[in-house]
């Protein structure tokens, strides 16, 4: 029987993102085609788009944009970008034609980048985190816990990003990280806190740990097959329960706004 650690110390091994490679550039699909020349004779007039492609134009134009902010798990290392999770969610939203809060088709993008830290999350996330963005899911704060960065300065850093969401009136989703027990009971509590406060403090939706869908049917360890050959990160199969499980709780979770707080 292949080993199983403990999910606490999994969780450690599977996001030591901070030496892993940049993120594959993303193209630019906000580029329309170039138009034709005009000709000196009338060209005929343009054929009207088929119904698959007028319908797809409409959904992109009133999408739902949500974007996810993450690290090298969001970004998919070692995976192509079609297995990587938020991928996985996108499929899994257009299978069942899911719609958001207002009615709009969802369109998810992918914002992860390796080895990102909350700092790095907040240094780009105006950019990451575009005008066209109806929704955020974050899901930093494991290389600042790998890199033993004071609880205090990774609670800064997502209170601010979650911040600047509220002032552009963005939907907020929260992902959730454990701290490995190597680094001592204290630091664990002040970093696990975090989370569970931060949802609590801004009535925020929250996957309470990202790895759980990894884990055995007991949930206290994480089953090896799901972990790539590098021991860090997801197969394609253990980023699809990843992907599969947010989808769900998405599913339940986007029908109702949570920024700014719905509580008095």
């Amino acid at each position: 029987m292949k080993k199983r650690n403990q999910l606490i110390v999994m969780a450690a091994m599977v996001l030591a993102l901070s030496g892993c490679t940049p993120p594959n550039e993303r193209a630019d699909t906000s580029q329309t085609p170039p138009r034709t020349a005009t000709l000196e004779t009338p060209a005929p007039a343009p054929l009207k788009p088929a119904p698959d492609a007028e319908k797809a134009a409409t959904q992109a134009e009133h999408a739902y944009v949500l974007v996810m902010l993450g690290d090298s798990l969001t970004a998919g290392l070692g995976l192509k970008p079609e297995d990587a999770f938020p991928a996985v969610i996108a499929r899994q939203m257009e299978a069942r034609d899911a719609k958001a809060v207002e009615g709009h088709v969802i369109e998810v993008r992918n914002a992860g980048v390796s080895a990102d830290t909350t700092a790095n999350g907040l240094a780009r996330f105006d950019w990451s985190v575009g005008p066209q963005a109806n929704g955020v899911l974050i899901a930093l704060g494991a290389n600042d816990m790998l890199n033993g960065l004071d609880p205090a300065q990774t609670r800064q850093n997502l209170v601010a990003m979650i911040e600047k969401a509220r002032k552009r009136r963005l939907d907020v989703y929260l992902t959730g990280m454990r701290a490995s027990n190597n680094l001592g009971a204290q630091y664990a509590a002040s970093f696990d806190e975090i989370y569970r406060d931060l949802a609590e403090e801004y009535c925020l939706p929250l996957f309470a740990f990202l790895l759980q869908p990894l884990a055995n049917a007991k949930g206290d360890a994480i089953e090896h097959d799901f972990i790539q050959g590098d021991g860090l990160h997801p197969t394609k199969e253990g980023a699809a329960l990843i992907g599969e499980a947010l989808d769900h709780w998405l599913e339940i979770e986007m029908q109702s706004r949570h920024i700014p707080c719905d509580t008095p």
